[in-house]
């Protein structure tokens, strides 16, 4: 599985974004397709996730209301659009792909099989 991010850049706060995740090498039925981000200095932390199959989305607390993840299943591609941006959203986002994830472990790093290689979003204030 290939997975390559891309849409990050520099943004003002309250701006918006969207981050694009294309993936290839695989079916993605019965996958989860996941946004992570790792800010300088802290660990990779959960972003939001969907379910190829049934769309089913989840959502970090932090981003709920402000991030909204979608799905092209015709080409497999999942999207993270980020609106009212923050400078604490300020990181490097990664997209990741895993199979047989059940929807309790949907946030879980651990969960995911495969990672793309990150796209930097930085947020000004």
């Amino acid at each position: 599985v290939q997975l390559q991010a891309s849409g990050g850049g520099l943004v003002q706060a309250g701006g918006s974004l969207r981050l694009s995740c294309a993936a290839s090498g695989r079916t993605f039925s019965n996958s989860a397709m996941g946004w992570f981000r790792q800010a300088p200095g802290k660990e990779r932390e959960f972003v939001a996730a969907i379910r190829w199959n049934f769309g089913t989305t989840v959502y970090a607390d932090s981003v709920k209301g402000r991030f909204t993840i979608s799905r092209d299943n015709a080409k497999n591609t999942v999207y993270l659009q980020m609106n009212s941006l923050k400078p604490e959203d300020t990181a490097v986002y990664y997209c990741a792909v895993g199979y047989g994830i059940i929807l309790s472990s949907m946030q879980l790093i651990r969960a995911y099989n495969y990672w793309g290689q990150g796209t930097l979003v930085t947020v000004s204030s």
